[in-house]
């Protein structure tokens, strides 16, 4: 699109919606577009993602080792993410000892505990909660919208011990009431930042 109509594109629906849609809006659907006619001319892959995740599965061959190991990288990278740039360098080596096969321990269980049909709706959320919320991820299933398991972190201080925090899960089996232990590492005895700073 030339130039100049973008610039007149941009004044008439600023004018016209009262400013409720930006000219940031527009561009970003414009450009929503022209990424969409340009994947259509892309070979088709034979890959899909499930849920919202960015991991992959044939269609054709659905396999459950693969899976789990997917739904572990996805899990690992969402911890890593709610870590942020100033816990994770200090706790990173530990949690992949400590944390991360007892996090992979937990998932496999929850294969079992699924038909293959049910087990590709599972996916785990995207975000987790920044600042002081527990939350590090969810693995819920996507037809349904409900979450299977809920991973959290919380900061203990118990006295004189300095600060620890404390990895665990809750499970859908008891509305999540119960702590289900993964473990705890010790940060030190000064208070640790918010999560994703």
């Amino acid at each position: 699109m030339n130039n100049w109509l973008r610039k007149i594109l941009f004044v008439l629906v600023s004018v016209l919606t009262f400013g409720l849609v930006t000219p940031t809006q527009l561009i970003n659907t414009v450009n929503a577009e022209n990424l969409a006619d340009r994947d259509a001319f892309e070979a088709p892959s034979t890959e899909s993602t499930f849920g919202q995740t960015n991991t992959f599965i044939e269609d054709s061959k659905f396999d459950k080792e693969k899976f789990i190991g997917e739904l572990i990288k996805q899990a690992e990278l969402q911890s890593y993410q709610k870590f942020g740039t100033r816990i994770k360098p200090v706790i990173e080596n530990e949690f992949r000892e400590i944390i991360l096969p007892n996090i992979e321990k937990a998932l496999e269980e929850v294969a079992v505990q699924f038909p293959e049909e049910d087990l590709k709706n599972l996916t785990i959320s995207e975000q987790p909660g920044a600042g002081l919320s527990e939350k590090i991820f969810n693995v819920n299933n996507r037809v349904f919208g409900k979450d299977i398991l809920r991973f959290h972190v919380r900061r203990d201080n118990p006295p004189q011990a300095g600060y620890w925090f404390n990895f665990h899960y809750h499970t859908y089996h008891d509305q999540f009431q119960s702590h289900h232990e993964l473990g705890s590492i010790y940060w030190a005895k000064n208070t640790p930042p918010k999560w994703m700073s």
